[in-house]
Formats: structure tokens, sequence, C-alpha cells
């Protein structure tokens, strides 16, 4: 298929090469002479791109169909096939949305901690009775002592359980400065969050799909598993929190820990108190 522009092209290179006239050139090359004389116009294009701009920038949501119905609305003469090359020149398509939105926060390495109480990192684990329900356990582990704070059991646990567990840390413990936390719903949510800006508590998210970023609480949760979690029956759910909880004091209490130099976390935490 000729192109106007090739047909303009060939009409003149027979004007310039005969001497003849455009009408001539046009009827020994059967072009008509309306497609010769046409010229391409496209002034209008500039008037309307600001305001599409402006429209787009207030509905950043809108296709451009709907972006072209209120561009009619202004008295603006347009139709929807010019409005879609205008819109996507200016690259004004609608961004799809991400999965979710995780939360905000620092996602760099952090320095390792020197004293107790002064990052905890925080995660879920899962398991069943013996009847076939599944439980939950949400664990907290201080990065320096490798002490286990708490370990709450239940078969549901919220961001709002998660918040009233650190309350009752904090009166019997006090509060670290750091909590690292992964990206699951339940630290990304209002109630923790919300918690944490009054408490003065900075919430440390790794990055997704990461776990190596939450070393010391995947660590724990290896020992966890494969220590208690895999070695014990649980007949119903007061008997998974006496069996968790009796293990938990025999981890901080009675068994070594390597990187401690053998020590039990709670040996290693009075000798840092004892030098503080």
């Amino acid at each position: 298929m000729v192109t106007p522009a090739a047909r303009r092209v060939a009409v003149g290179a027979v004007q310039d090469g005969f001497g003849v006239s455009q009408r001539r050139a046009c009827h020994v090359l059967g072009a008509a002479r309306s497609s010769v004389r046409y010229t391409r116009e496209r002034g209008g294009d500039d008037p309307i791109r600001e305001p599409l701009r402006a429209v787009a920038a207030r509905r950043r949501r809108w296709g451009y169909r709907r972006l072209a119905l209120l561009l009619r609305r202004d008295g603006w003469r347009v139709n929807d096939k010019r409005v879609y090359r205008l819109y996507r020149m200016d690259g004004l398509a609608v961004r799809r949305r991400k999965r979710k939105k995780l939360a905000a926060g620092r996602r760099l390495a952090l320095p390792a901690p020197t004293g107790a109480n002064q990052r905890w990192s925080m995660d879920f684990m899962g398991d069943t009775l013996a009847s076939g329900r599944t439980f939950r356990t949400l664990n907290l582990v201080d990065d320096c002592t490798r002490e286990c704070v708490a370990i709450l059991v239940d078969t549901s646990l919220t961001g709002a359980r998660v918040v009233r567990l650190l309350d009752a840390l904090a009166a019997t413990r006090g509060l670290p400065a750091i909590i690292v936390v992964d990206n699951g719903p339940e630290f990304t949510g209002k109630a923790l969050d919300a918690w944490a800006y009054a408490r003065g508590v900075q919430l440390h998210f790794i990055r997704p799909g990461k776990p190596v970023d939450n070393a010391f609480i995947e660590s724990f949760n290896g020992k966890f598993r494969d220590e208690c979690l895999n070695e014990h029956w649980f007949r119903d759910l007061t008997d998974a929190r006496e069996t968790i909880e009796t293990w938990r004091h025999d981890y901080n209490d009675v068994r070594p820990h390597s990187a401690l130099g053998n020590r039990t976390p709670t040996e290693f935490a009075t000798s840092l108190r004892l030098t503080a």
C-alpha cells in the first residue's frame, strides 16, 4: 500500500523529471490530486494535552474513556481515540495496584545489639492439636541474650493480641528500642503500628521474602520446632500452653547455647548485668 507521503514524492519526481503539471503527473500515476495536496494537521492536539494532564492528575484511577467524558463536558470536541493516543503518549495509563501495600519502614542492616532489651525479634509459627485443630504461636526473642522472652499460644492471634502481650511484657520486663518483624498482616496492621508509635518503639520490617534478615528468630524457630513441637503430641490447647511454657523455661535456664559460649541465655544475661 502506497502511503500519501510516498505518493507525493512520486508525483513531485514526475513533475520535475518531465516538466509537467501536477494534474498531468497525477493522471499518469493514477493518483488523486486531493491525496497529493493533503497535509496532515495535528495542531489541535496541543491545546488538549494540558487539560488532559490536569484531569488525569485529579483522577489518577480513571481510564481514558472517563477522562474523555470530562473533557467533552468542559466543551472540548474530542473522541475517545484521540484522547487515548494522547493518554498513552503522556504516560497517563492507570498503574496496576500492587498485591498489598507493605508497611513503611527502614529495611537496612541493623548493628548487633550489645545489651539485653535493646532489640527483640518476633515471629509466628503453627502446629496442630490431637483433634486436628490448628493453633499458632507468637515467639519473642531477645537478639542479644538469645532469651525467649515469651511464647503466646492460641488458635487465633490478631494484632490486638500481639499488643496485649507486649503491654504485659512492658510491665514485667520493659520494652526494647527496636522490634524486628516480617511483613505479616498482624505486624503491618494499625493496632501494632499505633501501639509502637505511642510507646516509642521502632518496628524494623525485614525485606519481603528475606527471612535471613530476621536470623535470630528464625534460628530460634528451628530449635523450637525440632525440640518441642515435633517432640510432643498436644491433647488440647491447655496442654499445648503448659508444655510449651515448660520448654521455654528449659530453653532459657538449662539449654546451653553455642553462640553464648555454651552458657544458657539466663546465665549470659546475668553476666551482662554484672559487667554493665
